[in-house]
């Protein structure tokens, strides 16, 4: 996190809590909202140290609570709330942060704005204390305006929603922020906040090429969003010490900032509220939209390390459930380690808590057992216990991932492609003896003999020009710089590029044809007009082109989705899908998305015509996406920042180059010495299977 003293002096914030509604059809009152805001004003007063005339605050106590929330601070009417934002938008100056948090209730009221959104559309927003005595929303595209004002002063702001988007039912002890329907009372038109021509003219201008439907608003530069929920869904509020209420989303982003010290991202800080919420309302996800790298509090961008997270524990601390599984490629016999929640070193080992093996495998997530240090486990005190929203790095890679490499050292002498000039000949048994030293210790690929059972994906042997030549039964193209034999390095380059082909290619196979998920989605790449290609299994675009992505969910349930770009350097690229940055984009039954692609060649001579794929992963359950990306080949991993000192170390030692998985996981270091075993196979069962689907779609891009 930033530190103090910049908070204090680059620091406002507004607070809005609402308990108490003037009395209203729609809208109950709550409990716990202004406990939010004052739980989050203490952090940001006695934590932060932030100086109590930088925070605005805005609360409505309802007095039916059993302790008095005393308060002087004005209350969150339309007005209020209008003026405070245009106040703070007046105090804070470029590169300052201003922090807003609003807790009560969200509602939906037919629209203002028909030829903007539609006849049959209605405006989201925020449900003002005077609401049920002729007060009014405070509209999304309202706020909109509001926030682009404050970004386009060049202010950093955060906005943080403890509300649901639409209606709701209290159920059980637990509250739910939002009103019971849509209000169809006719709104009024008059805006504090801009003229209605400008509001709209802001409004087409922010939703330019991203779909109608928005969470909130759309994505603004500067700007990050953390919403209690997705649309549709709901935002608890509940007494999770048995007497106080507090928003689900407040009381565990408090719990978890208290209990954090230094490094914490955005999208740390979502991944652990995130299992800490789903644990308990599993009809409520939160949402993220923005760059989650950014430091919370701060301005600096922190890396985000990929890693999968632990969402429950058993009360033995025996088992954990992961919130990864067979549509991330997992498979049983997988191994993690698990760190404490705000970890951030993870080739600290002294820092892992347990070891876990998954033993079950479903769609979107897998149960792991707790190893004893007697099977490789680790000795930890009995008062350090894991909990939901740990971070688990892989240590031990499943069999998919495992490839096999014949290493081709007796080619003979000859003219001809498959033969070698006599002057390599006596080279080649040493060049490739470099490669078998080179793959000593790495369970990511191995050695098989020639008239071995098991066949071989690989095939590495040395050319005509002195350089390795990398195979699967035919030699592979674009491999970047030939790795000459001579080349000290060449080697360890070679063995390199062997587990981030195997990776790829992991991710390549992955597929789930049978299930039942396949018929109820629809994903297609049209032109730039949204029209289909003449050729859709011929798709050929020019450098510089747009194209578009529509995606369809025509089941009765949401889907998660993610995208990933399987791109012609051997990288792996997960997309945004609407300006949606999170670990995978929310659609809803019968939803239907329009998302424009822009195509670019990569540099140098050997992409004049590039092929591409964009493969679409979609599931019903929490998924995450972000570990299955890689960067091109080749490229130098220590430039990310987030390698592991002691896996570099232990590399150098055995004469092995960085495994590429340290990317593709986020500066975690799969453990060398412990590789995964070969024998082990994936246990299919046919219910998670068919709670997931793969479909892609492929194009040549051209220069012309």
């Amino acid at each position: 996190m930033a530190d103090q003293s910049d908070q204090t002096l680059n620091f406002y914030a507004l607070l809005i809590g609402i308990d108490y509604y003037l009395p209203n059809r729609l809208y109950k009152n709550l409990k716990g909202a202004v406990r939010d805001i004052n739980l989050v004003a203490s952090y940001l007063s006695e934590t932060l140290k932030i100086p109590s005339e930088r925070i605005f605050k805005l609360t409505s106590p309802n007095p039916e609570v059993a302790e008095i929330i005393e308060t002087k601070n004005p209350e969150p009417t339309y007005e209020n709330i209008v003026a405070k934002f245009k106040a703070i938008t007046e105090l804070a100056q470029p590169g300052q942060q201003v922090y807003i948090y609003y807790s009560g209730h969200g509602g939906r009221t037919t629209t203002i704005y028909p030829d903007l959104k539609g006849a049959d559309q209605y405006d989201e927003g925020i449900v003002p204390s005077d609401i049920g005595a002729g007060g009014r929303y405070l509209l999304d595209v309202e706020l909109a305006m509001l926030l682009k004002r404050m970004t386009d002063k060049g202010l950093i702001v955060t906005l943080i929603m403890d509300s649901c988007h639409s209606g709701g039912v209290t159920r059980g002890d637990g509250a739910i922020r939002s009103g019971e329907e849509t209000d169809k009372t006719p709104p009024n038109q008059e805006s504090l906040v801009a003229p209605l021509e400008e509001l709209i003219a802001n409004w087409k201008t922010l939703t330019e090429g991203v779909d109608s439907d928005i969470a909130w608003i759309p994505p603004i530069k500067n700007y990050l969003l953390l919403a209690a929920c997705r649309p549709n869904e709901y935002a608890y509020e509940y007494a999770f010490d048995g007497k106080e209420r507090h928003g689900a989303l407040t009381y565990w982003l408090i719990q978890t900032l208290a209990t954090s010290s230094t490094g914490l991202s955005f999208r740390k800080l979502y991944d652990r509220v995130c299992a800490q919420i789903q644990s308990k309302f599993p009809q409520q996800l939160p949402m993220l939209i923005g760059d989650g790298t950014r430091a919370v509090f701060g301005n600096e961008s922190l890396p985000h390390h990929y890693s999968v997270t632990v969402i429950s524990v058993d009360s033995n601390q025996k088992q954990v459930t992961l919130n990864a599984g067979l549509a991330q490629g997992l498979s049983s016999g997988t191994q993690f380690a698990i760190y404490p929640l705000n970890a951030t070193d993870f080739s600290n080992r002294q820092q892992q808590q347990a070891i876990v093996e998954i033993v079950e495998v479903q769609a979107s997530k897998s149960m792991a057992r707790v190893l004893e240090p007697e099977e490789g486990g680790i000795e930890v005190p009995e008062e350090l216990k894991i909990e939901p929203g740990s971070p688990a790095v892989m240590v031990a890679a499943p069999v998919t991932l495992v490839r096999r490499v014949l290493l081709l050292d007796n080619k003979e002498a000859g003219d001809k492609e498959h033969q070698l000039p006599a002057e390599l000949l006596d080279k080649q048994k040493e060049a490739l003896e470099a490669v078998r030293q080179a793959l000593t210790g790495n369970g990511w690929v191995v050695e098989v003999k020639a008239g071995d059972d098991l066949k071989s994906h690989y095939q590495v042997g040395v050319g005509r020009d002195g350089e390795y030549e990398i195979s699967s039964e035919n030699p592979f193209k674009n491999l970047g710089i030939p790795l000459k034999i001579d080349d000290t390095d060449s080697a360890n380059a070679v063995v390199k590029r062997l587990v981030h082909l195997s990776k790829y290619q992991a991710v390549q196979s992955l597929d789930n044809p049978n299930s039942e998920v396949t018929k109820y989605v629809e994903f297609e790449l049209l032109d730039v007009n949204r029209k289909p290609f003449a050729e859709p299994s011929n798709i050929v675009i020019k450098q510089g082109e747009s194209m578009v992505l529509r995606i369809k969910n025509t089941s009765s349930q949401p889907l998660n989705i993610a995208i990933l770009d399987l791109d012609s350097t051997w990288a792996i690229y997960k997309l945004s899908i609407k300006g949606n940055e999170d670990i995978f984009y929310p659609l809803d039954s019968k939803e239907e998305i329009y998302d424009t692609v822009n195509t670019e060649l990569p540099d140098g001579e050997a992409y004049k015509q590039a092929k591409e794929t964009l493969k679409l992963f979609a599931t019903r359950g929490i998924a995450q996406f972000d570990w299955l990306t890689l960067p091109a080949l080749d490229e130098d991993l220590g430039k990310k920042g987030n390698l592991d000192e002691e896996l570099e170390n232990v590399a150098n030692q055995k004469g092995l180059g960085i495994n590429p998985l340290n990317q593709l996981l986020g500066t975690i270091g799969a453990d060398l010495d412990n590789p995964p075993p070969e024998g082990r196979r994936v246990r299919s069962k046919p219910n998670p299977n068919a709670e997931w689907v793969t479909k892609q779609v492929t194009f040549t891009l051209t220069q012309s």
